[in-house]
């Protein structure tokens, strides 16, 4: 278990300030359970150990943006007390870290959980006892449907849109494809590959092989070898980290090479590209919505500079190649903004009412041309993305912003 509680700040902010930050003002604070004058509680769970463990980065750069809050004053004068546990991408563990964090720890919230088959774990639990579970760390489209799951947000891009979008790319630019799918047996890998299927339409059948992973699996190089004897030329990777990095490698010591498209979830250049090897990474297609810190372009960007010296005060031990960390801080800054205009109203149903009031908020590290948005209708923060190949050393973006409406 990682229990992080931070403390010892000094700071306190005006009604005015609470104003203009968007929230409503009181002469007296409105709390429920996990909020007070001097402290909010948001609970989290990571993989920190188990086959998804290089996700654990994303909790440990979370705890540090957490810290470089409460060293500024905190949100609105109150500290933050950042609760993160383990649950090892186990959906049964996940239960039993989230029911500590709600009954007995007693959150306001739930930020950035990780997982599909975690966070479906935990989807029914946190929306029947009415506990916000804000931003999850999955593009399940799941997580964007208020009428039946009116305590539950998503927020980076859904993945079946980007495997809409993929197959829309393969269809326009792979002669003749034939498509072999790697998926991860759960409903991450589900989603991607529905998406994949109806971006196809009548062109479904140029599907020629579809083989499945489990995540307690050693390996995924027969997989792999199964695909390669097809002789399919376009290949959907729909992998977490280990895995994606696996199939990268194995792809090339057989030598299939077919047009590589990369889910979105594994695309750091840290722990998926490099372990790969960076010679057989090449031209593999992904599609990004945030700043790869590996691209030079951004060099000079006053985004990435200010999180480059963000890294290096609060975060001395984390990679500046690892895009896990640009997803951290980014993220973090969506739920600080958010807790901010919910001013001194810290209850958890006006917690959710400004989630879902989110207009053209320019979030620091996203690519240009993309915001987050929400209603009480809409509960998709982030739907556009840039398609992107990998080269040299690192992912080199190409082509117009694409969005959910013209996916």
């Amino acid at each position: 278990m990682r229990t992080t509680t931070r403390r010892g700040f000094v700071g306190g902010a005006t009604a005015a300030t609470a104003l203009l930050a968007g929230g409503v003002a009181h002469a007296k604070g409105k709390y429920d359970e996990g909020a007070s004058d001097t402290e909010i509680k948001i609970g989290h769970t990571n993989p920190y150990s188990g086959p998804a463990s290089a996700y654990g980065v994303i909790g440990r750069s979370e705890e540090a943006y957490w810290k470089m809050v409460n060293d500024k004053g905190g949100i609105n004068g109150r500290k933050v007390r950042f609760i993160t546990m383990d649950d090892g991408y186990s959906p049964p563990k996940t239960v039993e870290v989230v029911r500590q964090m709600v009954e007995q720890d007693k959150v306001l919230c739930l930020f950035n959980t990780l997982g599909t088959p975690t966070n479906t774990a935990i989807h029914k639990y946190v929306n029947l006892k009415k506990i916000p579970h804000l931003f999850v760390a999955t593009g399940a489209s799941k997580w964007g449907k208020p009428k039946e799951f009116p305590w539950t947000m998503g927020w980076q891009p859904d993945y079946h849109t980007e495997g809409v979008i993929y197959a829309k790319h393969m269809l326009a630019n792979v002669k003749d494809p034939k498509i072999a799918v790697l998926m991860q047996n759960d409903d991450y890998g589900k989603d991607y590959y529905e998406g994949l299927r109806d971006g196809l339409g009548k062109d479904v059948g140029r599907i020629v092989k579809h083989v499945t992973y489990e995540v307690t699996d050693p390996t995924v190089d027969s997989q792999v070898i199964q695909l390669k004897d097809t002789g399919a030329n376009a290949f959907f990777n729909i992998t977490t980290p280990k895995f994606a990095a696996q199939a990268i490698r194995k792809s090339a010591e057989i030598g299939w090479k077919p047009a590589h498209y990369l889910n979105n979830v594994s695309v750091s250049v840290a722990s998926v590209m490099k372990p790969a090897g960076f010679e057989n990474s090449q031209d593999i297609i992904t599609a990004f919505y945030l700043k790869d810190p590996t691209d030079k372009q951004f060099d000079k960007d006053e985004d990435m500079k200010v999180w480059r010296e963000w890294m290096a005060k609060y975060n001395p031990g984390g990679s500046t190649a690892d895009a896990a960390n640009v997803l951290a801080y980014a993220v973090c800054y969506t739920m600080q903004k958010t807790l901010e205009q919910c001013g001194n109203d810290l209850t958890r149903e006006n917690l959710m009412r400004q989630a879902a009031n989110l207009k053209k908020l320019a979030v620091p590290l996203l690519l240009p041309g993309i915001v987050v948005n929400t209603s009480p209708t809409d509960f998709y923060p982030i739907q556009s993305v840039r398609l992107a190949k990998f080269k040299g050393e690192s992912w080199e973006l190409f082509g117009d912003v694409m969005s959910h409406e013209n996916a």
